[in-house]
């Protein structure tokens, strides 16, 4: 069992930046590739980022590349997400998710935080 606790969200001026952060409980965090997923009013939940077990190897959706950054930090239970120059459309509840396999794939993470909310204002 994985426990995941997101952090960081908030309200934000369009150009701006925001920093996610995901704690996780437990001694197996190491073991789980991690990923981002959003969800905006009326859309369905669509994967953001992903980082591979030991952070070797990180994917992104092509809506947010170049401008966000996931990383992870297995001694302390955390994986990232820096945001920048954030956009209106960027705003949703962002979740964090863990999954043995690197996917982008919602269905295949096993593990969910609770969300947390990201506003950008125009």
């Amino acid at each position: 069992q994985v426990q995941l606790v997101e952090s960081g969200g908030g309200l934000v001026q369009a150009g701006g930046s925001l920093r996610l952060s995901c704690a996780a409980s437990g001694r197996t965090f190491s073991s789980y590739a991690m990923g981002w997923f959003r969800q905006a009013p009326g859309k369905e939940r669509e994967f953001v980022a992903a980082i591979s077990r030991s952070g070797g190897n990180t994917y992104y959706a092509d809506s947010v590349k170049g401008r966000f950054t996931i990383s992870r930090d297995n001694a302390k239970n955390t994986v990232y997400l820096q945001m920048n120059s954030l956009r209106p459309e960027d705003r949703a509840v962002y979740y964090c998710a863990a999954s043995y396999y690197v996917t982008h794939t919602s269905g295949t993470y096993n593990y969910w935080g609770q969300g947390t909310q990201v506003t950008v204002s125009s």
